[in-house]
């Protein structure tokens, strides 16, 4: 028997949490697979949302930040990004951490992608916006945030990404589908 596109061809035989922090939990599941062999499923649940911003200013500038990333073990050029928590509005939770990271309010905002970031082993979703009309004011980094702004022709920013000297998948996706859409 084929599944079509609405169907789901998984069940969940049981789910067990076996790790939550306030940003993440992980839980360990057995399921029946779409052939009908029984498998194993991790699955990490975000507890917040992704949320990039690509500020792009009246010269074709914009504004990366640097932070060194614990995960990777390296530095790391991304747009301004953060978490915007389940309930709260994305576009609000995006003008708050463009002011955190940058310091910049943007006068106009434009929702230009929904983002599922790893979807083999997570279900976080991400929402992607382009900023315009910047005003520069006092960035308010987070206390564990020990970040770097450059500011950079949008441009240049694409071939960052095209060089993998960009690897960070939101702003891969926000930096080229803002570029696209402003035609650079």
């Amino acid at each position: 028997m084929h599944s079509t596109q609405e169907e789901n061809p998984w069940q969940t035989q049981s789910s067990k949490e076996v790790y939550s922090n306030p940003w993440i939990s992980l839980t360990h599941r057995e399921v029946i697979n779409p052939s009908g062999g029984n498998g194993i499923y991790g699955v990490v649940h975000f507890k917040n949302k992704a949320i990039g911003i690509v500020p792009v200013d009246e010269e074709g500038y914009t504004y990366l930040v640097g932070q060194y990333r614990y995960t990777l073990n390296e530095y790391s050029w991304e747009i301004p990004e953060g978490g915007g928590p389940h309930g709260e509005d994305p576009l609000e939770a995006a003008k708050r951490e463009l002011k955190e990271e940058t310091g910049f309010e943007a006068q106009q905002w434009k929702l230009i992608s929904r983002i599922h970031t790893s979807n083999s082993v997570t279900d976080e979703e991400g929402f992607l916006y382009l900023a315009t009309g910047l005003i520069a004011g006092e960035s308010e980094p987070e206390e564990t945030e020990q970040l770097r702004v450059k500011k950079i022709l949008l441009k240049e920013a694409v071939e960052m990404v095209m060089r993998d000297e960009i690897t960070d998948s939101l702003s891969i996706a926000a930096l080229l589908k803002a570029a696209r859409i402003l035609k650079i």
